[in-house]
């Protein structure tokens, strides 16, 4: 069995247990580093330890999945935050071309995000004067990417020279060194997959938009990789954390030879021409492009399809989309004419119902499930029936994840194949993880104790380090409510969390282990 390295994005779950749990399910062997030698947020890790780790490893492997910038810079934050110049970087990276040339049949499956540019002022995961320069920095890229596509209006040329004397020289020098050096890497591993040291190269776009500093740099990458033929090999669409789960099931189709069709169905009609939150495309191109990256492709029908992917999907878009924390009643007023909730969980009735392996992907809201749907879900009795279920964060984070868990659960499930129990126990723990985490913490007891809990304890979102064990304790209490409650078709009494973390000491992530009783 093809046995896999993967040096992940970071040394949060979504990035280590997530991917880490798909091989499992799908018998392939999976090795990750060592906790210790991974960083802690804004800490980079070792990437001198990592990079003797990787030699080790992959004297063994037949696959390596690595996140180029863990690698280079230590993780997903210190990527933004780093001060190397390009050949630093450069000679970090060329280890690939000394894994390769050292075993040429090591197929080298990387991936190197796109650095961001967020909208909002704050420093939590950003260089310190982006709590005051954030938003400035954002219009600023905005503004630029515009004028150089197409002319500013008369406001927006105001608001360029007034941001022009409102940042700082030295902040943006900084900026936009950084980026240069970025946009470096990301040029330099498109000419490693040009020469065949990298198989297989996806360049996410993190939390980007229409215009922007993003936008700019995937042009350029874009037209790097057509000229050099790489289209096929060096994909390009919105993303992050959950790549490492798509190459997962990248490398398990090219393992069993599978090649899967995936049927995709909208609770809105405007839902594939929509453009998600932090996203520059419309939902369907991105559904596209995780499909592809995933090993399968998108079927014409559900009838021969080997995955049904139900996608509820947003009936507007950008800014009018909605939070999950936002009540339902505060929503825009598409949500209450196009999206169609009874023929939606119909049609999931009616696939399940014809042997189909459905899965779900929860896209409708952003940061968490809608609470109004998957209410009437778990009434509808389709709990037990799904394959998978997923939606959190991003749209590309929920698309990813459902999609490499559905598509290795269609290969199992085909018809005539006899089920491993063992195996299919480790894929409902993992379909269980999304519904607590995804519906249960992000969409409810997340914004439950940021608003009740946190104000008595003198905590806030973005630091819960001095209350974290009551933090933790108050979480694991409401998430077995939720079980409790929501998840009754889904024997309650079998489910147990047996780790309730924060891994970041903060309210945006958390981390769970979900034991099923057998």
């Amino acid at each position: 069995m093809n046995r896999i390295v993967l040096l992940p994005l970071d040394e949060r779950p979504c990035n280590v247990d997530y991917p880490e749990q798909l091989a499992r399910l799908g018998g392939l062997p999976l090795s990750v580093p060592p906790f210790s030698m991974l960083g802690d947020k804004k800490r980079p890790a070792d990437c001198d330890q990592l990079a003797q780790w990787l030699k080790q490893e992959a004297e063994q492997a037949d696959s390596l999945i690595l996140s180029i910038d863990m690698l280079v810079y230590g993780g997903i934050v210190p990527s933004r935050l780093h001060h190397y110049s390009p050949e630093q970087c450069q000679e970090r990276i060329d280890l690939l071309r000394e894994l390769k040339l050292s075993r040429p049949n090591l197929k080298i499956y990387a991936f190197n995000l796109i650095m961001r540019t967020p909208a909002a002022s704050s420093n939590d995961e950003e260089p310190d004067y982006y709590a005051e320069y954030g938003s400035s920095i954002f219009r600023y890229s905005w503004l630029k990417d515009k004028q150089e596509r197409e002319e500013l209006d008369a406001e927006e040329q105001q608001e360029w020279e007034e941001l022009l004397r409102k940042i700082p020289e030295e902040v943006l020098t900084e900026h936009l060194h950084r980026r240069s050096v970025n946009s470096y890497v990301n040029e330099y591993s498109i000419r490693l997959a040009e020469e065949g040291i990298i198989d297989f190269l996806i360049i996410p776009l993190d939390d980007n938009a229409h215009y922007g500093f993003s936008a700019m740099e995937q042009r350029r990458l874009l037209f790097l990789t057509e000229e050099l033929g790489l289209m096929d090999r060096v994909f390009l669409y919105p993303g992050a954390d959950e790549i490492g789960c798509t190459l997962v099931a990248r490398v398990f189709c090219e393992t069993m030879d599978y090649h899967p069709e995936i049927f995709v169905r909208y609770s809105s009609t405007q839902g594939p021409f929509v453009i998600p939150r932090y996203e520059d495309r419309s939902l369907n191109e991105s559904i596209k492009s995780h499909i592809t990256a995933g090993g399968a492709f998108m079927a014409d029908s559900s009838h021969e399809a080997d995955l049904v992917l139900m996608v509820h999907s947003p009936p507007v878009g950008q800014k009018d989309a909605a939070e999950s924390s936002r009540a339902f009643r505060d929503r825009h007023r598409s949500y209450f004419s196009e999206v169609h909730f009874n023929e939606f969980i119909q049609a999931m009735r009616n696939y399940t119902s014809k042997g189909k392996t459905v899965a779900l992907a929860d896209v409708a809201n952003s940061n968490g499930s809608d609470h109004t749907f998957m209410k009437m879900v778990s009434r509808s009795g389709l709990l037990p029936k799904l394959a998978g279920y997923s939606a959190w964060n991003t749209s590309g984070n929920t698309l990813g994840t459902v999609i490499a868990h559905g598509i290795i659960e269609s290969y199992y499930r085909r018809p005539g194949l006899r089920q491993d129990e063992d195996r299919l126990h480790l894929s409902r723990e993992f379909y269980l993880l999304r519904l607590i985490e995804d519906w249960g913490y992000q969409a409810l007891v997340r914004s439950d104790i940021t608003k009740n809990v946190l104000p008595g304890l003198g905590a806030n979102y973005f630091d819960v380090a001095h209350v974290y064990d009551t933090v933790t304790a108050t979480v694991r209490q409401k998430l077995t409510e939720f079980i409790e409650t929501y998840l009754q078709d889904l024997q309650p009494e079998r489910i147990h969390l047996e780790q309730v973390e924060m891994p970041w000491k903060r309210m945006f992530e958390v981390g769970l282990k979900v034991k099923l009783d057998r």
